[in-house]
């Protein structure tokens, strides 16, 4: 349970978000993304309290604005690679034929070009979840929430979607939020931080 969580996040920087199970790690993150509305506080991006938008421009600034990766995928296996990441163009009522080449182009980047008709259940653990972070990041959002990234993968995989998540950080000028048991891997990002007691502290070298 979060209780008088106070979190500055700038722009552009790496954040890892660590903690017991149940900490509300996960809760956080929606929170931040506006999947959850929190029960009191504000939300504040570039100073605006995104929750007193109504539910229809608080979804479009979702859509725009956030990109999510979930420890589960979340991918929809009755649609193809390529259907599955030109999803959230088409909900934003892009005309279809912008949709495919903004999966393609992101696609392309996380190195699946040769998979994009395939199936879901055809491709491996690593591969589902580099189409999750094409598929979060093929609206060029503002930021990336991504909860365990890595979580269900064998360390080889694990290692280079995580190595990926980095990498277009950097190269797209997100802003990466990586809720994440994983210590090794939080500090490879630029600040870590840890819920205790339902507070956000900062996590002391060594820890």
């Amino acid at each position: 349970m979060l209780t008088g969580v106070h979190l500055d996040i700038f722009r552009g920087e790496t954040l890892a978000i660590a903690g017991a199970s149940g900490v509300g790690k996960s809760t956080l993150l929606h929170i931040l993304g506006t999947l959850e509305r929190p029960t009191a506080g504000q939300v504040l991006w570039d100073g605006a309290d995104v929750f007193s938008l109504d539910e229809n421009l608080l979804a479009a600034f979702r859509n725009r604005k956030a990109g999510f990766v979930f420890q589960l995928h979340q991918l929809l296996p009755e649609f193809n690679v390529l259907e599955n990441v030109m999803m959230p163009a088409l909900i934003a009522r892009l005309p279809q034929q912008t949709a495919r080449e903004m999966a393609e182009a992101i696609l392309l980047r996380v190195g699946l070009k040769d998979r994009w008709r395939h199936r879901i259940s055809l491709l491996s653990g690593g591969e589902q979840q580099r189409v999750a972070v094409a598929r979060a990041l093929v609206m060029n959002p503002d930021e990336l929430l991504a909860d365990e990234p890595p979580g269900n993968l064998d360390p080889r995989s694990g290692a280079r979607v995580h190595e990926l998540v980095l990498e277009l950080n950097r190269e797209l000028g997100l802003t990466s939020v990586i809720v994440t048991h994983n210590l090794e891997l939080a500090r490879s990002l630029d600040r870590q931080i840890a819920l205790v007691d339902g507070k956000a502290v900062c996590m002391r070298e060594g820890a």
